[in-house]
């Protein structure tokens, strides 16, 4: 896979050493088992894959190669690059402006865009209807579209079922730029219907079989259908696609669910049985967080990255079926009289918890989403050895790790 030529400021020495070492004694990412990382007083346990994927680092090359190309021109991304605080910021910094924010509210009208304009995709990749826009204006989106390649796998994954007649069930979060982008890209070809979770879908499933009126529909999916869309017709042929940065356990779930569901009563041939759309990095972020936990070594876990990213909150689900859990955006949660400042999922609201650290020797289980760069990560570990004063040397600890200088 082709490496990205990104800002050495998101790098992280640390980080990069243990990856690299990992990567060359198991280069097909067969071993999902954690990282321990013993300094004495603290144990930190990585999670054997983490950081930025392949379409993250993607995006930010090409947004910094914007930058660099057109020195004097406007340049705007249509919204967040990616869902990361850090990254967004150092961009707004360097001049781009936000023409929309994530929820796909304007920031900055479209009809003050020129054809001299330079507007960049970001990695989610936008809908129909904007890029339309944008083309009236006569805004060039080809040379700095950052659209991740398995976002575009899903929307030629949804058009196919569309030519085969199939109505497209989408699991994401209806809000999500992604989510958005693949409903408008999916419309193109077929009916689209958005489901947000298992909930949502047993809900569907009732109906499917007949023990729930479909009257009932409108109440429950209201808004995330396309227009003219009639439940009892254009759900007698489905197939269901994801979000790719959904948990892969609940989009098989519900897939399995609806096919069942429909199957009871309908030929098996009326469900497309698509395989799971989600992307490598973040099956490969889930596995390797199920496999640190499966360790049975952590005591508690910090969950690193945006709190408006929808993989990284994957994995704090993920974690905290099994330990504490605490999701922070970086190292300055980490709060100097020893407690943690982070965001509770369940409430959407920053939270302190006072007290967070076992006593005697913790092991702290440290994973990212795929958002966030590793520098992030290597600053929260370094801030947590503050914490535990006798803590080994970094350099001590990463001995076995190869060469390489991380003070």
């Amino acid at each position: 896979m082709r490496s990205f030529d990104i800002p050495p400021f998101y790098r992280s020495p640390i980080i990069s050493r243990v990856k690299q070492h990992r990567k060359a004694a198991d280069p097909r990412k067969r071993d999902f088992a954690p990282t321990l990382l013993d300094f004495g007083t603290v144990r930190i346990l990585l999670a054997r894959h983490f950081g930025f994927c392949f379409g993250v680092e993607h995006a930010i090359e090409q947004a910094y190669r914007a930058l660099a190309e057109n020195p004097g021109k406007r340049i705007f991304l249509l919204s967040e690059m990616i869902h990361n605080p850090e990254v967004n910021a150092d961009l707004m910094e360097q001049g781009i402006q936000f023409l929309m924010d994530t929820a796909g509210n304007v920031r900055i009208p479209f009809e003050v865009l020129t054809p001299e304009d330079v507007v960049i995709v970001p990695a989610f990749g936008t809908t129909v209807e904007i890029e339309e826009r944008l083309a009236a204006a006569g805004v060039d989106t080809a040379t700095y579209n950052t659209t991740c390649p398995f976002v575009e796998k899903v929307w030629n994954r949804a058009g196919k079922l569309g030519d085969q007649q199939y109505t497209v069930v989408v699991h994401g979060k209806p809000n999500h730029e992604e989510t958005r982008a693949t409903f408008s890209h999916a419309a193109k070809s077929a009916p689209v219907l958005v489901v947000k979770d298992r909930a949502e879908a047993e809900l569907l499933a009732e109906m499917l079989r007949g023990e729930r009126p479909w009257a009932e529909f409108g109440q429950h999916f209201e808004g995330r259908t396309t227009p003219g869309f009639e439940p009892e017709r254009d759900l007698a042929r489905i197939g269901v696609v994801n979000q790719t940065t959904m948990l892969a356990s609940e989009t098989q779930g519900i897939s399995s669910l609806l096919e069942a569901a429909l199957t009871s009563r309908r030929p098996p041939e009326d469900f497309a049985n698509t395989r799971d759309t989600l992307c490598y990095a973040t099956n490969d972020n889930q596995q390797a967080t199920r496999g640190a936990l499966d360790a049975g070594l952590a005591d508690l876990a910090l969950v690193v990255g945006g709190y408006n990213s929808s993989n990284t909150s994957h994995l704090v689900e993920l974690c905290e079926e099994v330990v504490p859990t605490y999701f922070i955006r970086n190292e300055a949660e980490l709060l100097a009289d020893g407690s943690i400042r982070h965001f509770d999922l369940h409430t959407r609201q920053e939270v302190v918890a006072e007290h967070p650290w076992p006593a005697g020797v913790p092991t702290v289980l440290v994973t990212s989403g795929a958002s966030c760069p590793d520098a992030t990560v290597d600053r929260v570990i370094q801030r947590v050895l503050t914490d535990f004063p006798g803590a080994l040397p970094v350099d001590e600890v990463l001995a076995e790790f190869g060469a390489g200088q991380t003070a």
